[in-house]
């Protein structure tokens, strides 16, 4: 119950998770690059795919690494601190930090999915 979080679990979950879905949308990233470069017709869905991409990685995130109770706040911690750093990673590959109505957007379906990854990855643990 409470001993999740006061030992370090909770937080070393919801690490190990940020940390695989920010590997995880950075190789899809890169595998995407090289399929763009080979059918630049494609470039017309970059960014729905980029979100995609940063769902499903949230998702994956908090299912395969979420454990114990409290999976929607670990899920939540994943998705949240995933769409920070991956927002601050990909904004220094393109050189640009600008901000729009479309990362609010982002941030709360990219929140969304880690708490509903948290949530999955808890329950379907047991």
């Amino acid at each position: 119950m409470q001993k999740d979080f006061s030992n370090g679990n909770g937080l070393f979950s919801v690490i190990k998770g940020v940390a695989f879905a920010l590997l995880a949308s950075v190789l899809f990233s890169i595998l995407f690059a090289c399929v763009l470069r080979a059918a630049p017709a494609l470039a017309n869905v970059v960014y729905p795919v980029n979100q995609i991409v940063k769902v499903l990685a949230a998702f994956l995130g908090g299912l395969f690494f979420v454990r114990g109770e409290k999976g929607w706040l670990k899920g939540l911690g994943v998705g949240g601190l995933f769409f920070l750093l991956s927002y601050l990673t990909f904004s220094a590959f393109g050189g640009n930090f600008s901000a729009s109505w479309l990362i609010l957007v982002e941030c709360i379906v990219t929140v969304l999915g880690g708490i509903i990854g948290g949530i999955f990855g808890v329950n379907l643990r047991r």
